[in-house]
C-alpha cells in the first residue's frame, strides 16, 4: 500500500485558556504542534499509511511530541538529539477572533534537521513526499535534508508535495522565493495561499495565480483562498471548491488539513473533484478547535460533513 512520508520540525504548544494575552493568562494546556506533524495527523485519521520523520530533544516536550504523533497512528521516526531542545510555540487569543503564537525554535532540535537522518526514508513508487518551507527556513542542514528528500523522491518514482507555508520571521523575502522555486520546479503537487501565490508571482493577475504556478513545474497546483475557498490547476484544467461555511474557532492548521485531505484523495487517484471537496472539509474542521491538529475530521465522518456538495466546476 502506498503512502505518505513527511519530515520537519514538531514542537511543545502552550495554549492559553480564555481571550488575553500571556500577560493576562492565568491557566494554559500543553500540547504539540508543527506543519508536517499537523498534516501526517490529518492523513492518518483519513485512514492513509503515513510516516513523520524529525528531530526531538531528549526532554519531556521532545516524549510528547513522539507520544502524540503515534497515538494518533503516525509511524514516528524521531531522532533524539542530546544537544538541542524540542521547539516551544506559546498561543494566545488577545481578542475574539484574534490568534498570536510565539515560536521558541532558535537552536532547536527540530532545526538540526540533517540528510544523515534520512537514511531509512521509506519511500518507493507510488508513495508521495510531502515537504513545506517551513523546514527550508530552519537552517541550512534542514535546507539540505529536504532538498536530499526530494531527490530521493524523484529516484524512486515517488510524487513531490510541497506546501509554501512561508514564515516571514524566519528569512528575508528573497532568500526564501529563491528556495521555494527551487523546490516548486520539482514538485508534482504544491499548495500556497493566495498570498504566497503572490509572492511568487507578483505580477500575475489574480485569478491566473494556480495557472502560473503550474506553469513552473507542478502538474497539480491548488491555491487556498481561505473564505473564498479555493482554486486549483489540475493537469491544466481549473477546479474551484467554495469554503464550507462555519464560524471558525482557530485557523492556525487550517491550510496543514486541506493538504492532509487532498493528498489522501491523490493517493488512491480519486477525482480532482473529490480531491478539493475533502481538502475543504478538512480545512474546515480544523478551523473548530483551538488545537493545531485536534479537530482533524476522520474518515468516517467524511459523508456527513456539509449539508451541500460544496465542489463547483
Amino acid at each position: 500500500m502506498s503512502r505518505v512520508v513527511t519530515l520537519g520540525e514538531s514542537m511543545g504548544l502552550i495554549l492559553g485558556d480564555g481571550v488575553g494575552g500571556w500577560e493576562n493568562q492565568h491557566h494554559a494546556r500543553v500540547v504539540t504542534g508543527g506543519a508536517e506533524g499537523n498534516t501526517a495527523i490529518g492523513l492518518s485519521r483519513l485512514g492513509v499509511d503515513v510516516t513523520w520523520i524529525g528531530r526531538v530533544g531528549d526532554d519531556a516536550l521532545g516524549r510528547r511530541v513522539v507520544g502524540d504523533l503515534r497515538a494518533e497512528g503516525v509511524d514516528v521516526r524521531a531522532h533524539t538529539d542530546a544537544e538541542a531542545p524540542t521547539g516551544l510555540m506559546l498561543k494566545s487569543t488577545p481578542r475574539a477572533g484574534a490568534t498570536t503564537v510565539d515560536y521558541y525554535r532558535r537552536g532547536s532540535a527540530g532545526s538540526r534537521l540533517h540528510r544523515a537522518d534520512l537514511d531509512d526514508l521509506p519511500l518507493s513508487a507510488g508513495d508521495i513526499l510531502h515537504v513545506t518551507g517551513v523546514t527550508l527556513a530552519l537552517s541550512a542542514s534542514a535546507r539540505e535534508a529536504v532538498v536530499a528528500a526530494v531527490d530521493r523522491a524523484r529516484e524512486v518514482g515517488a510524487l513531490v508535495s510541497f506546501a509554501i507555508n512561508h514564515r516571514s520571521r524566519l528569512w528575508g523575502h528573497a532568500e526564501a522565493v529563491a528556495a521555494y522555486a527551487h523546490v516548486i520546479e520539482r514538485t508534482d503537487i504544491l499548495f500556497a495561499s493566495d498570498d504566497e501565490a503572490r509572492m511568487m508571482h507578483p505580477h500575475v493577475d489574480p485569478e491566473d495565480l494556480a495557472r502560473a504556478l503550474s506553469s513552473t513545474g507542478p502538474a497539480e497546483a491548488i491555491v487556498t483562498l481561505g473564505g473564498d475557498g479555493a482554486v486549483a490547476v489540475i493537469d491544466g484544467e481549473v477546479h474551484r471548491v467554495a469554503a464550507l461555511p462555519i464560524t471558525p474557532v482557530d485557523t492556525v492548521g487550517a491550510g496543514d488539513a486541506f493538504a492532509a485531505g487532498y493528498l489522501s484523495e491523490r493517493l488512491v487517484a480519486a477525482s480532482a473533484a473529490t480531491r478539493m471537496r475533502t481538502a475543504a472539509v478538512a480545512g474546515a474542521y480544523a478551523c473548530l478547535h483551538p488545537g493545531d491538529w485536534q479537530g482533524g475530521i476522520r474518515r468516517s465522518e467524511l459523508a456527513s460533513a456539509g449539508s451541500t456538495d460544496p465542489v463547483t466546476r
